[in-house]
C-alpha cells in the first residue's frame, strides 16, 4: 500500500509540475503589463519600475519561473520581510542574514487588482463550487442509477430507448449550451411558474434580514452540471445491470422465492456498482473544473465564475491560481478513487 500511494503521488507530483510549466509560460506570452494592471493607467514611471522590481519583471524568463517555482514549494528561499507580508509558514531556518529557508503552504502571489491574496479569493469562492459539485453529483448519481436500473429492468421497451437516447443527448450538450437554454426556459420563459431566477447566489442580501439563504437558486445550475455525469452513470448502470441480471446467483434468488424488487435492489444493484462509484469519484474532479461556464453563466459565486472575471480583467495570478488549484483537485481525486477503487473490488491488485 505504501508503496503504491508513493508511486501514484509521485506521478501526480509529474503532472502537477507539467501544469505549472505550462500555465507560467502561457500566461507569460499574454498581452497586457502586470504593473500597470497593478497600480493603473495613470501611474508614474518610478512606481511601474518598484512594482516590476518586486514582481521579478525586470528579470529574464527563466529567472521569473524559478522565483514562481520557490514560491509554490512548500519548502522556499524568502526573505524575512516576503515571510511576514505573504507566507504561512511553518518555521524558518537561517541560511544568511537576509534570507531565510521556509516550510510554508504554496504562494500564489496576489492578485493585480485588489492586491489581495489569491488563495484567499479561491478560499472564499471555494464553499460555493464545492455545494454546486456536491449538489450536482448527487442529483446525477440518484436519478442516473435509478433510470439506469429502470432501464435494465425494462429492456427493450420504450422506457429503456428513452433512458438511452436522454443519456446520449445529455452527453453530446455541452454545459455551457445546456446552461442557457435551462436558464432561459425555467429562469425566464416559466419563471412565474417555477419560482427560479436565471441568476442568482447561495445567500440573496434583503435589507432588513441581511444575508438570507435561498436554495432555489441552486437548482438550475446544479442540474446543468449534473447532465453529463448523469448520463454517463445511466450508460454505466444500465450495462452493469443487464451483466448481472443474467449471473446464477440472481437465477437462485428468484427460486427462493424472493420478491422482484428485493432481488433487484438488495441483490443485482450492489454487485453492479463497482464502474459506478468509480465513475462518480472521478466524475467529481470533473464537476469542479466542468463548473466555469456554468457558474459565470448563473451568477453563481465560485471559483469559476471568479477566474472567468479575473481573465477578463487580465488578472493573471487569480488565473493562474485556479488552475493550479483545480489540477491539484484532480491529482487528490484521482488517487482517492484508485484507492477507493481497490477497497471496492478485492479482486484489484496494487499494482
Amino acid at each position: 500500500m505504501l508503496r503504491f500511494l508513493l508511486r501514484k503521488t509521485g506521478y501526480g507530483l509529474l503532472v502537477l509540475l507539467g501544469v505549472v510549466v505550462l500555465v507560467f509560460f502561457l500566461f507569460n506570452v499574454l498581452p497586457g503589463d502586470p504593473a500597470r494592471l497593478t497600480l493603473g493607467q495613470r501611474a508614474d514611471v518610478a512606481s511601474l519600475e518598484n512594482v516590476r522590481r518586486e514582481l521579478h519583471l525586470d528579470q529574464p524568463v527563466g529567472t521569473q519561473f524559478l522565483y514562481y517555482l520557490n514560491d509554490l514549494l512548500p519548502v522556499g528561499i524568502h526573505t524575512q520581510q516576503e515571510a511576514d507580508e505573504n507566507l504561512r509558514y511553518l518555521t524558518v531556518a537561517h541560511i544568511s542574514n537576509d534570507k531565510l529557508l521556509v516550510l510554508k503552504a504554496p504562494y500564489l502571489r496576489r492578485s493585480y487588482q485588489g492586491k489581495k491574496q489569491v488563495w484567499d479569493i479561491l478560499m472564499e469562492a471555494l464553499p460555493g463550487t464545492l455545494l454546486l459539485a456536491v449538489a450536482a453529483m448527487v442529483f446525477a448519481s440518484i436519478t442516473g442509477i435509478a433510470l439506469g436500473v429502470l432501464s435494465a429492468v425494462k429492456q427493450n421497451t420504450w422506457m429503456d430507448t428513452g433512458a438511452v437516447f436522454a443519456s446520449v443527448a445529455g452527453i453530446s450538450a455541452p454545459s455551457f449550451f445546456a446552461g442557457i437554454v435551462l436558464a432561459y426556459l425555467f429562469g425566464f420563459v416559466l419563471s412565474d411558474y417555477t419560482g427560479l431566477h436565471m441568476s442568482g447566489n447561495l445567500f440573496d442580501v434583503d435589507p432588513f434580514k441581511g444575508r438570507v439563504l435561498n436554495l432555489r437558486n441552486l437548482v438550475l445550475p446544479a442540474i446543468t452540471l449534473g447532465i453529463r455525469p448523469l448520463a454517463i452513470i445511466v450508460q454505466l448502470t444500465r450495462s452493469a445491470m443487464l451483466d448481472v441480471l443474467h449471473q446464477d446467483y440472481i437465477r437462485t434468488a428468484y427460486a427462493k422465492g424472493l420478491s422482484r424488487s428485493t432481488v433487484i435492489w438488495r441483490h443485482a444493484l450492489p454487485n453492479a456498482l463497482n464502474p459506478v462509484i468509480t465513475a462518480i469519484t472521478g466524475w467529481f474532479a470533473e464537476l469542479l473544473a466542468g463548473a466555469f461556464f456554468v457558474e459565470y453563466i448563473f451568477g453563481w459565486k465560485g471559483i469559476g465564475k471568479v477566474t472567468v472575471e479575473a481573465l477578463d480583467k487580465f488578472d493573471f495570478p487569480v488565473v493562474m491560481g485556479a488552475i493550479l488549484f483545480t489540477a491539484g483537485i484532480f491529482v487528490i481525486v484521482n488517487l482517492l478513487a484508485d484507492l477507493l477503487y481497490t477497497l471496492i473490488d478485492p479482486r484489484i491488485k496494487l499494482d
